[in-house]
Parts: structure tokens; C-alpha cells; sequence
């Protein structure tokens, strides 16, 4: 129903600030929470918030509030991702996610292929 593709990704010194953008496609959308969701090597998943048709993002974990922030642009059926003052701890493959329901344990539905974010020290 829906497909999710996903960039932005590189490498970016600590400090530095990336956008990652992610195009959703599909039926509805505007029925769907669209956000970002991370995986480490070697670590768990760890999702960073999501957002619906209006209002902000939720969900933020410690790991990244006040740090990173999800918007939407509706007309371009776009969902963002804007880091500011990364850390090489941010290192991680950077899913774009979507789902019916809001949830912070990474029950969603619909997965992007993941873009590689990089952050050195």
C-alpha cells in the first residue's frame, strides 16, 4: 500500500547538521503516521518519532531530543528527518517508516530500504 524511499544519507563530521528526506507513494497517506526509525551494527532498532497529518512529531527518544526533528510536507507527500549536532553515536542505517497506528516499539507496517548515515569524530 505504501512505498517508502529514502534519502540524504553520508558522511558528515560531529557537529555538523544532514536532512534526510523520505518520498512516500501510496493510497491514503494522509491516514498513515510517517517518521524515521534507526538500526546500529550489532545494536538493536531504535525509533525517533513519527508524525501524522498535522501537528508535531512524536515520540522523540532522550537518544535524540532537542536534536532531531520529523516534519511532513503534505503537498509533496514528503516526510524529513533534520539532525542538528550529531554524534558518532548517531551512526546507523536511518529507516523511513509507516503505519496506521502509533506505536514506539517499531510496529509499522511499511519500511524504506534504509539510507547509511555517518558521523565521525
Amino acid at each position: 500500500q505504501v512505498q517508502l524511499v529514502e534519502s540524504g544519507g553520508g558522511l558528515v563530521q560531529a557537529g555538523g547538521s544532514l536532512r534526510l528526506s523520505c518520498a512516500a507513494s501510496g493510497r491514503d497517506l494522509r491516514t498513515y503516521w510517517l517518521g524515521w526509525s534507526r538500526q546500529a551494527p550489532g545494536k538493536e532498532r531504535e525509533f525517533l518519532g513519527v508524525i501524522g497529518w498535522s501537528g508535531p512529531g512524536i515520540g522523540y527518544p532522550d537518544s535524540v531530543l532537542g536534536r532531531f526533528t520529523v516534519s511532513r510536507d503534505n503537498g509533496r507527500e514528503t516526510v524529513y528527518l533534520q539532525m542538528n549536532s550529531l554524534k558518532p553515536e548517531d551512526t546507523a542505517v536511518y529507516y523511513c517508516i509507516a503505519g496506521l497506528t502509533f506505536s514506539r516499539s517499531n510496529d509499522y507496517e511499511f519500511w524504506g530500504q534504509g539510507t547509511q548515515v555517518t558521523v565521525s569524530s
